[in-house]
């Protein structure tokens, strides 16, 4: 069952792509770094302009640890040349 977190998540990763991610998908692609590559915008989406409580909050909701979280954002950053606030 979808969550109000990943309503919101996936519509703001999903907002500026023609090619959706559902919400496994997307946890897939944090908790995979190879796959994160293969959908660089939504991730980056993910990582920049959604709030760092509401990522903490899908990622919690998906079984996904703040220490993973926190490891693919600074992986997914160092790749991409960007800085997200979990990287730090």
């Amino acid at each position: 069952m979808i969550t109000n977190a990943a309503e919101l998540v996936l519509a703001t990763v999903n907002a500026p792509y023609s090619k959706p991610l559902d919400e496994m998908m997307l946890v897939a692609c944090i908790s995979d770094f190879t796959k994160a590559k293969s959908a660089a915008g939504p991730v980056s989406s993910f990582f920049g302009d959604v709030s760092p409580s509401l990522q903490k909050q899908f990622a919690s909701e998906n079984g996904i640890s703040a220490d993973v979280l926190a490891m693919a954002a600074k992986q997914f950053g160092s790749w991409s040349g960007q800085t997200y606030a979990l990287a730090a």
